[in-house]
């Protein structure tokens, strides 16, 4: 078997449980519409719980796994490299979130909110799913710009 050893791929596709637990937000009006749904926030639902229970949750687990695993040199490049990507991909939905809390919240829930809403948890959805079996592939998941910009800091 070429490529990382197998608990290096699954910690490094574990990574991706960050912008998944944030994206399911995002998935609530398709939760109601399409139950079966739900499976997949379920691998997600622990961090969820853990970022609700800890104040402010979300900004320590970020500090830690950038400050303990992206830049420790020690850990593996393939984990580094995952996670600094699942933080990126996470950022870009934390600025998401407060667009749409400060922005088009005041706007209602109307059909484009609720459509664009949809269209940000389907995308996150499916590049969580792509990276995840990649990784476990033992592949680096080439996601345009975001891969680039994590290659250009761990270098």
């Amino acid at each position: 078997m070429e490529g990382p050893p197998i608990w290096q791929r699954l910690l490094a596709a574990l990574a991706y449980l960050l912008p998944l637990s944030d994206a399911l937000r995002f998935g609530q009006s398709l939760f109601a519409m399409f139950p079966l749904l739900q499976w997949f926030a379920l691998p997600a639902l622990p961090l969820v719980v853990l970022e609700r229970a800890v104040p402010f949750g979300g900004l320590v687990l970020f500090l830690l796994l950038f400050l303990l695993v992206v830049r420790n040199p020690r850990v593996p490049y393939g984990i580094r490299f995952n996670v600094l990507q699942a933080i990126l991909i996470d950022i870009v939905l934390v600025l998401l979130t407060l667009a749409f809390d400060t922005v088009l919240a005041p706007l209602g829930g109307g059909f484009a909110l609720r459509t664009l809403s949809n269209t940000i948890f389907l995308g996150t959805l499916l590049l969580v799913l792509f990276a995840v079996v990649q990784t476990l592939r033992g592949k680096e998941p080439d996601i345009p710009t975001v891969s680039e910009a994590v290659r250009m800091q761990l270098y």
